[in-house]
């Protein structure tokens, strides 16, 4: 019976410990998020049952936001005004059609992803600067704009509604995860975003 018990005990920790290499999502949450899904026993013709709607619950397992994960402590802080922009005619001047159309001035294109492409004043985040910046996620600065002087940032988004109902404009500290080096490239922006460790943060932006 012992020898039963400690082999089943093992087999926990062994689906346990892959589930964590595999989602991301540490142990600990895990058994948090189980609790506060309230799985609870209850007796059922004298037997006791766990509930099927509470199982399924638990199941649902919510994994750690990018906020949550991203250590802001570790880097240096910037006050800026950030605003939300589009590749369209209503931030650009450019119709789809147009051979710039959705070009960065990196010679990017335009990306809303885990890392996202954005604008800034050249002389205080060069192209290539990466941010951490709260309720977007990561930013790649790509672009520059006739308006965009000081500390403030342009954040893509891919639609007018996007930018309005998402962002709008706000004034926020962001986080400089790395200076860039004034270039960048569609494979090193391809790379970043198919970091695997970044892939358990993908949901958020699908």
């Amino acid at each position: 019976m012992l020898r039963r018990l400690s082999i089943l005990v093992l087999v926990v920790v062994a689906l346990l410990t892959t589930y964590q290499a595999i989602s991301g999502v540490p142990i600990s949450d895990l058994i948090h998020s189980l609790y506060k899904q309230g799985v609870v026993l209850y007796h059922d013709r004298g037997m006791d049952t766990v509930h099927p709607q509470t199982q399924l619950a638990a199941l649902e397992i919510q994994k750690p936001t990018l906020e949550q994960k991203f250590a802001k402590s570790h880097y240096p802080v910037h006050k800026v005004v950030a605003t939300g922009y589009t590749a369209g005619a209503e931030s650009t001047g450019k119709n789809p059609g147009h051979p710039e159309y959705g070009i960065t001035y990196s010679g990017v294109k335009v990306k809303r992803d885990l890392f996202s492409t954005i604008a800034a004043d050249l002389r205080i985040f060069p192209i290539g600067t990466i941010l951490f910046i709260p309720g977007y996620g990561y930013g790649v600065v790509a672009d520059k704009g006739g308006a965009i002087k000081g500390d403030h940032l342009d954040l893509y988004y891919e639609t007018v509604d996007d930018v309005y109902n998402k962002w709008g404009k706000k004034e926020l500290d962001v986080y400089v995860v790395k200076k860039g080096s004034g270039t960048l490239t569609e494979q090193e922006l391809i790379l970043l975003n198919e970091d695997k460790s970044m892939q358990v943060f993908r949901q958020y932006y699908e």
